[in-house]
């Protein structure tokens, strides 16, 4: 559990009109990540595909809008890929054809609704006095006519000196009515298209008054609407008949090979996929496979030297949250050690130090709840637990100290005795460093250089340790020294002696790094006192005032404020504890995580 695991390098053959449904079973296993190794033989898949997605593409600029959502990826793709796009397009350039003039009279309709919508607005103001529209809009041919919405603060509008304009204000919007010379006209059109301002089409023939006016566009806009859903009914019955749903799925299908699916090997007849996996045994894949009547040769053989084999871990979903903090370092190499089975019980329990029952409970809570939704939020679950525990050992629920008794001690009361557990704990965590590096080298097989040199560190560290209980423990640290210091120098060969000085200032450094890393992990115990006494704190302010309501509003306060303040330091600080002195001691990160290939669009994963 400790060892991360290597993916395993599959090879498989298969049909080359098999090899899109085969793509796709391979990726709804989620435990397949591809890679080409070797040059690629003619016809060259990718190429193709690339020049087909690029019509897709324009064509999406144009006509997306008027497309439905693309349909459920159909399991039965017994088809090449270039099979598929080139199918897609001809059922896109079909309905285009036929699509291209209901989309025309479309769009001159809804432009004409929305001229008509903004008329009506105008004309349903109550007591509004306006000209004859129907000869204002035929003002020709020397004169012409304009209305205008305006925008909001439209300011000086620089009207023509031979423009007649008539402003209209009504609740929300201005409009203006000019008439003039064409010339000027054209000159104020530019004027009010700079300023933002919306000319308005005036239908022909508009009767004379508001009202007679208003009853002809409600009319028009009423025979627009049965026009433009008789259009969109069309168009669905285009999309039926050409199956453009379908194609969009083939495109979106071809889209995901093109972005995530290297270029392979490919004959005539044949189409050669290779990898890596995370299926152990290659059973997962095999079984998708013949669940989906895929004809398919698969074989495991040796990797391929010249590539990077990715890693895997293998936790149990009590760990998984914890893959979080080596991640930040980088993933583990196969032969470095996943830290996170160790973290998921050392975490929690730095975190859960600073807490009590109650803070415990909200944050356990918080974790539950919010895991879904935020993943990382699940690491509150643990550090919740820790927390409750802790609050136990030390009497405190919601910061007051009277509601249950102390299993163990109250901070305030044995300060050193908390100050001296934390350098306990932070001199074992330090030590499980020690010896996962040296499991780290019994893995690489560097063991015999391991005991020849930093054993003697690790037994210089236990020298300190013991000394606390032992003061003859001291001696162990001049021999651990000297251990290190002359089995370095020995390996070093016929440069023993200029290694010997060399070995000793790489020890020295080492053993006080040892130390002041072992030194922070008291900020720990100083946390939980300085969580004491603002518990404390806020106790003596919620008993010193005579309402209970103040009393358990101060207590309620002061109790968010230490879950939300403390939680983010004690965070922060739990975060720095494991990367800076635990991890250093054996974690490089030199590993690459296994990518595995994601699932096309709109593919549900039933494999």
């Amino acid at each position: 559990m400790l060892r991360p695991a290597s993916a395993r390098w599959f090879e498989l053959l298969t049909a080359r009109e098999q090899l899109a449904p085969v793509l796709r079973c391979l990726a709804a296993t989620g435990q397949i990540e591809l890679q080409s190794h070797t040059a690629v033989s003619a016809p060259h898949l990718l190429p193709a595909l690339r020049a087909a997605l690029d019509e897709y593409r324009r064509q999406a600029q144009r006509y997306a809008q008027y497309w439905p959502r693309p349909a459920a990826a159909s399991a039965d793709r017994q088809r090449e890929p270039q099979e598929i796009g080139r199918q897609a397009l001809q059922q896109l350039r079909a309905w285009a054809a036929s699509a291209d003039p209901l989309i025309a009279r479309l769009q001159q309709l809804t432009h004409e609704q929305l001229e008509l919508k903004l008329l009506r607005e105008l004309l349903s103001e109550p007591g509004l006095q306006l000209p004859d529209l129907g000869r204002f809009a035929q003002a020709g041919p020397l004169l012409a006519s304009r209305l205008y919405l305006l925008p909001p603060e439209s300011g000086a509008l620089g009207v023509p000196p031979a423009v007649l304009v008539e402003k209209i204000a009504r609740a929300g919007a201005s409009y203006l009515l000019a008439v003039g010379p064409q010339d000027q006209i054209a000159a104020l059109d530019d004027s009010l298209s700079a300023a933002k301002a919306r000319r308005i089409e005036l239908p022909p023939e508009l009767p004379a008054t508001a009202q007679a006016a208003l009853a002809r566009v409600t009319a028009r806009s009423g025979e627009i609407a049965a026009e433009l859903q008789h259009l969109d009914a069309q168009l669905e019955e285009l999309q039926r008949e050409h199956a453009v749903s379908a194609a969009l799925a083939d495109l979106d299908f071809i889209e995901w090979l093109v972005a995530h699916v290297p270029e392979f090997p490919q004959t005539e007849h044949l189409a050669w996929i290779t990898g890596w996996t995370s299926d152990p045994t290659g059973a997962r894949i095999e079984a998708a496979l013949e669940r989906a009547q895929l004809q398919h040769l698969l074989r495991f053989p040796a990797a391929p030297q010249e590539l990077t084999r990715p890693v895997v871990l293998r936790n149990p979903p009590w760990a998984r949250p914890f893959e979080l903090f080596s991640r930040l370092l980088g993933m583990p190499a196969a032969s470095e050690a996943d830290p996170s089975p160790i973290l998921a019980l050392i975490a929690p329990l730095m975190f859960g130090f600073m807490f009590d029952v109650g803070q415990g409970a909200v944050l356990l809570s918080a974790g539950v709840i919010l895991r879904r939704r935020y993943p990382a939020v699940a690491l509150l679950i643990p550090g919740g637990l820790a927390a409750m525990a802790f609050g136990i050992a030390f009497g405190s629920v919601f910061a007051r100290e009277d509601l249950i008794a102390a299993r163990w001690l109250h901070p305030l009361d044995q300060p050193l005795t908390l100050l001296g557990v934390s350098l306990g704990l932070g001199a074992g965590v330090i030590l499980l460093g020690l010896i996962l590096d040296a499991l780290q080298h019994q893995w690489a097989g560097q063991a015999r250089r391991w005991w020849s040199t930093r054993a003697g560190l690790v037994l210089c560290y236990l020298g300190m340790i013991g000394t606390v209980f032992d003061r003859r423990a001291l001696w162990a640290l001049p021999a651990g020294f000297a251990w290190y210091c002359l089995g370095d120098a020995v390996s070093a060969g016929a440069a023993r002696m200029s290694r010997l000085a060399e070995s000793a200032g790489e020890a020295l450094e080492t053993l006080l790094q040892l130390l002041v890393n072992s030194i922070s992990f008291v900020r720990v115990g100083a946390f939980a006192l300085a969580h004491a006494g603002l518990a404390s704190a806020i106790v003596g302010l919620a008993a010193g005032t005579e309402s209970r309501l103040a009393s358990w509003l101060i207590l309620a306060v002061g109790n968010l404020f230490v879950i939300v303040v403390e939680g983010l330091v004690v965070g922060i600080q739990t975060t720095r504890l494991v990367l800076f002195e635990f991890f250093i001691r054996f974690l490089r990160g030199s590993g690459r995580a296994f990518q595995p290939l994601p699932l096309p669009n709109n593919t549900a994963k039933h494999v």
